[in-house]
């Protein structure tokens, strides 16, 4: 144990005049040699006294010094406790500050109590106080007292939120970390812990590997609802891919190589596969995340854990939703009754526990729907698709639906937080956009996306393809009636009767339409597409892109994306469009919202094209041939001036270099205008369209050299047989196999052959052995 600084630095003579003025220098010397003393409470006491009111520590190490003393093992730590209460009322003071005014930066106090306690080695020695009955040799460990443990934690936790720095250091120590997720075993104490491991998690360079926590699964077993919602807090970092902050790596370039340096799973990945081996773990989140309010604990406990946890609360936030909804239930009750005894009888702080239980079980839901939703689009989807069926998620959050998820609701409600009606961290607004990405998620590529029907809506199904005199997709015969949806309409018939009425700047739209465009991907169904265009989705999508003066980028490509899968290969939605597109003013302005921004429009220029081509050799239909004449999308697409002028544009906006998950689309869609060309025996036509096009814009080269090392790194990505491939073909009706081939004539070296690109770049502006695809 290290002694004192007297005993161990004796200052004699001349030495004993700069003693004090060396103080510092030996402090910070010890941090980084090891040698001398090892905290600060180490000075001589009435050093530490004399100093201390002229450098403002408020008593903070003369306190540290005696808890020093007085907790050691063995001893009565009693007097301990009291002096660490001392001093967890000062720091939790200077926290509660911190946070209510919008986390202003410690440097704006010259010594925050937080930083003192710091400095003196306060952190260190809470920790070794926490983690002593793990280091002794005795049988006998000797127990700490509860409220002793959540006052050390309370502390620690104050002390991250305020200094900078000290969350870093302990997120180093992975002892400590581990040692953390035992002390969640104790209800008493659970809250604490979690949320000082939430903390720890979010800064902690290296994931955490899950199997390493001791005794994971009895943990887990171990947690009532309310524990386990909580802990799905601290899960969502675990299982999630860390952001890496920079937009250059996430180019599909850089993942390529990244996954071909990483063979191997992720530790998110291996942490997921963790999670689902333990026993009933799925099972209770689908509890949690479809139980209704009324089956929540009671809102003392909510209470409770205010009183014990106020940072949980992740500043004032929720503590404005509950105000704000207890202000408009009796808003609603005045408006109601005009008889002032009832209001009377019925005051206000009456009825706030029950807005505090709502919220209660939102933010729950919120943490389980996150876990659900990452779970589901990882490696294990098909078994987790498996399970959430099984245990009748889906239908479950469809009678959720009206009382909780998706509640009525006044304008002033959207507006949760402040003033900023997008702001995404309130608690509803999360609740809402977690439900929707897990929709997303279920539904897309999936032949479970059916659950989200009741038995009459997969009636209407059938009938739609008996009707049409074409078999029923197999995934709709299949489906098991006794786990889709119950009630008199399903969660796809809910989810479109609040999209169209969604106020047209609402934040909802983007992911609204996500979520239902999921539902339509994969191969084309004629059934499902008129399912939803007999609920009148084609006129509303329309609307918003033509009518509604919506300027969102995000919102608009969401849109154009659903308007292609929608209308894809189906003559009655482009008669419908025509209906609704019924002047040149609204169909130019429909072009111009699909040309100002190719990127984001691109997916439903290749559904005009594949349905163009699809018509066309439906010489024979009636109706094919009359919609090709009528219908004046189809009529503009036809054209081959305005095919090229989308090819050019398609090719010229992105590079090797800038292709993301998010742009890589374009590249795909310009193969598909090439591929029908080749179809018809026109790719060269095609071919030297762009060659005059570049002579044209006095950049020879440029936009064909740029393509073919496109389509080079198309085949590195998709010919990778870590790809789906799958994708390209249901989207397109296009075999796969013609895919490959086509972009091997393109990428053919045959300067002969009039399908090859290098044909048709001039010898002097040739730079096709350039390689951009390497690491």
């Amino acid at each position: 144990m290290a002694t004192l600084l007297g005993s161990e630095f004796p200052c004699t003579g001349e030495k004993r005049r700069h003693c004090n003025s060396n103080i510092v220098t030996k402090f910070t010397a010890s941090k980084v040699t090891g040698q001398g003393f090892s905290r600060g409470t180490q000075l001589p006491a009435g050093l530490l006294h004399e100093r201390d009111k002229r450098a403002k520590w408020h008593g903070i190490p003369t306190l540290l010094q005696n808890l020093y003393e007085s907790s050691h093992p063995n001893s009565d730590l009693s007097h301990a406790h009291s002096l660490l209460k001392v001093l967890s009322s000062q720091l939790s003071m200077e926290a509660m500050s911190f946070v209510t005014e919008d986390r202003k930066t410690a440097q704006e106090s010259t010594f925050p109590n937080t930083y003192t306690f710091d400095l003196f080695g306060g952190i260190d020695l809470l920790v070794e106080i926490l983690m002593r009955p793990t280091l002794t040799m005795q049988k006998k460990k000797p127990k700490m007292n509860d409220d002793m443990v959540k006052d050390c934690l309370s502390v620690l936790y104050n002390c991250c939120i305020c200094t900078e720095g000290v969350t870093k250091n302990l997120a180093a120590r992975d002892d400590f970390v581990l040692f953390l997720f035992t002390l969640m075993t104790n209800k008493k104490t659970f809250l604490q812990t979690a949320t000082l491991i939430e903390d720890i998690l979010g800064v902690k360079k290296e994931m955490i590997q899950l199997e390493g926590i001791p005794n994971l699964s009895g943990l887990v077993q171990s947690f009532d609802q309310q524990q386990l919602a909580n802990f799905c807090r601290i899960l969502s970092v675990t299982i999630s891919e860390p952001d890496v902050g920079n937009d250059d790596k996430h180019t599909l370039l850089a993942k390529n190589a990244q996954q071909k340096r990483n063979a191997s799973p992720s530790w998110a990945e291996v942490n997921q596969v963790t999670l689902m081996n333990i026993p009933g773990f799925i099972e209770r989140l689908c509890k949690l995340a479809t139980r209704k309010v009324s089956e929540a604990t009671g809102a003392s406990n909510f209470l409770q854990e205010l009183e014990d946890w106020y940072t949980w609360l992740d500043n004032a936030l929720v503590l404005d939703a509950l105000m704000q909804m207890a202000t408009e239930e009796a808003e609603q009750s005045s408006t109601e009754s005009s008889d002032e005894s009832s209001l009377a009888t019925s005051p206000l702080r009456h009825r706030l526990p029950q807005s505090m239980k709502i919220v209660h079980e939102i933010m729950y839901k919120v943490e389980v729907l996150y876990v659900l939703c990452v779970l589901l689009m990882g490696r294990q989807r098909n078994q987790v698709h498996k399970m959430l069926a099984e245990f009748r998620l889906i239908p479950g959050l469809n009678n959720l639906f009206d009382k909780l998820i998706w509640r009525k609701y006044t304008a002033s409600n959207h507006v949760v937080h402040g003033q900023n009606e997008n702001c995404d961290c309130s608690p509803e607004i999360s609740f809402k956009i977690q439900f929707l990405r897990l929709l997303q998620s279920f539904s897309d590529h999936h032949e479970n996306k059916y659950l989200l029907l009741n038995n009459q809506e997969l009636n209407e199904l059938s009938a739609i393809s008996l009707k049409a005199n074409i078999p029923e997709v197999e995934a709709l015969v299949n489906t098991d009636r006794s786990l889709v949806c119950d009630g008199k309409k399903g969660l796809l018939t809910r989810l479109l009767t609040v999209m169209k009425r969604e106020p047209p700047d609402s934040s909802f739209r983007f992911w609204q339409a996500r979520a239902v465009e999921s539902f339509l991907r994969g191969a084309t169904s004629y059934a499902d597409q008129m399912f939803l265009l007999k609920r009148g989705l084609l006129e509303h999508i329309l609307f918003c892109i033509i009518d509604s003066g919506c300027t969102s980028r995000d919102v608009l490509q969401s849109y154009f994306d659903l308007l292609g899968e929608l209308m894809k290969f189906n003559i009655d939605a482009f008669k419908r469009f025509n209906k609704y597109v019924n002047t040149e003013e609204k169909f130019q302005t429909f072009l111009t919202q699909i040309n100002s921004s190719l990127v984001d429009s691109n997916m439903l220029v290749r559904c005009i094209v594949l349905s163009l081509d699809c018509f066309e050799t439906q010489t024979e239909d009636v109706k094919a041939v009359e919609v090709l004449s009528e219908c004046c999308l189809l009529s503009y697409m036809a054209r081959v001036e305005n095919r090229l002028s989308f090819l050019f544009r398609l090719i010229n906006i992105i590079n090797v270099q800038t292709l993301t998950q998010e742009n890589v689309s374009c590249l795909n869609t310009s193969l598909v205008i090439l591929m029908l060309a080749r179809i018809k025996t026109k790719l060269p036509f095609y071919l030297n369209a762009l060659r005059e096009k570049e002579y044209a814009e006095r950049y020879p080269g440029c936009l064909l050299n740029n393509f073919h090392n496109l389509l080079r790194f198309w085949q590195r990505h998709y010919l990778n047989k870590d790809k789906d491939s799958t994708c390209l073909e249901n989207s397109s009706g296009i075999p796969f196999s013609y895919w490959k081939d086509t972009v091997s004539v393109l990428l053919g070296s045959d300067r002969t052959s009039l399908c090859s690109i290098a044909s048709y770049i001039d010898e002097p502006f040739m730079d096709l052995d350039r390689d951009l695809l390497e690491d």
